[in-house]
């Protein structure tokens, strides 16, 4: 009887673990709208910024859709939301957005209290400072008694004032809700220094000052700022499906697919390859609710996540970041993806 009672429980589970996916209520209410509704920043080049068309391009832009081709057919059944750091959680909260894929830090206050779900790490940051080059400044421990810009709202006009406690600096924050006006305000010479995260110093250096040469980004980073996408708790199934894509856009460069060679892949004998793209009879969709090429249309449509970073924020482009820390794990970075299997 207990050799039944154990053989029975063992198929019971296979049959559990082989089970297809429910969708959910997200991915249900998304199909039937036709769009995936993704909250973006109000204009941070190389992470979600839109040209003269209203066309948004970026590394967060990128990623939202990717979930639309996982998900609805196309990389272009996207609706971008702008929104502040103020505005960003509200919106997710209340509905109005599906995803939240702006530039934001994942810290133990926003997982555990604002009922919302941290999904993957898509671009591991840390917070700088950027002075003009006529200041001479060479440290950020040089700005004591200094205003320095910040957005309001965000961890890093929190960690703007621990430096300034921890080093005895006496900074004065200049505090603005909205990127525009902070930018404005540097620019204007009303601050002395700006803060926020390094990549979107480079962006800004970048993209509003009229001579990039005449400002420097300090070589101090003060804090650790793991950003990625967000949705809310209650959903698990829409949860698991962001947080794979953005699995299988890293375990994809890991494995050597790409936007240009994933059609002869998809057949090889890599069994990695093979399930990433639904080769074989693999099919790892199922277990999400969606067909067996999610990755495959997400990964033609949009490309690897290392082509994704070159495009938007790599060497090659104006803000010329390195890889760095978001290089693969067996380059020495700390990407990394559990593995889909």
């Amino acid at each position: 009887m207990k050799h039944w009672k154990l053989a029975a429980l063992s198929v019971a589970s296979a049959a559990i673990l082989s089970a297809p996916a429910h969708a959910g209520a997200t991915l249900d209410a998304i199909k039937a709208r036709g769009q995936v509704v993704c909250g973006v920043s109000t204009g941070l080049a190389g992470f979600s910024a839109a040209d003269s068309n209203g066309k948004y391009t970026g590394l967060d832009v990128d990623v939202c859709r990717a979930v639309a081709a996982a998900t609805l057919g196309s990389a272009d059944k996207v609706k971008f939301v702008p929104l502040t750091a103020q505005q960003r959680f509200t919106a997710l909260q209340s509905g109005e957005i599906d995803v939240l894929s702006r530039n934001t830090t994942f810290t133990i206050t926003r997982d555990a209290s604002l009922g919302l779900n941290m999904t993957a790490t898509t671009y591991y940051d840390g917070q700088g400072f950027m002075v003009p080059k006529r200041t001479g400044m060479k440290s950020a421990k040089q700005l004591k008694n200094q205003t320095v810009c910040v957005q309001a709202g965000t961890t890093t006009e929190k960690n703007l004032t621990d430096f300034s406690r921890v080093n005895k600096l006496n900074i004065k924050p200049v505090v603005f809700e909205k990127l525009d006006a902070v930018n404005a305000a540097y620019f204007a010479g009303r601050c002395v220094a700006y803060t926020t995260d390094a990549s979107g110093l480079a962006s800004i250096r970048s993209n509003e000052a009229k001579n990039p040469a005449d400002h420097v980004i300090l070589p101090e980073i003060i804090s650790k700022e793991p950003l990625g996408p967000m949705v809310r708790r209650g959903d698990d199934e829409w949860f698991a499906i962001v947080k794979w894509v953005i699995y299988g856009l890293i375990e994809a460069e890991e494995v050597g697919i790409t936007q240009a060679n994933w059609k002869t892949m998809k057949d090889s004998d890599d069994s990695s390859a093979n399930r990433i793209l639904g080769g074989k009879g693999q099919d790892t969709g199922k277990l999400l609710g969606l067909d067996a090429d999610w990755m495959a249309r997400a990964i033609d449509q949009v490309g690897n996540y290392g082509e994704i970073f070159a495009r938007n924020v790599g060497p090659t482009t104006p803000l010329n970041l390195p890889r760095g820390v978001n290089a693969q794990w067996k380059d020495g970075g700390l990407q990394y993806a559990p593995p889909l299997r």
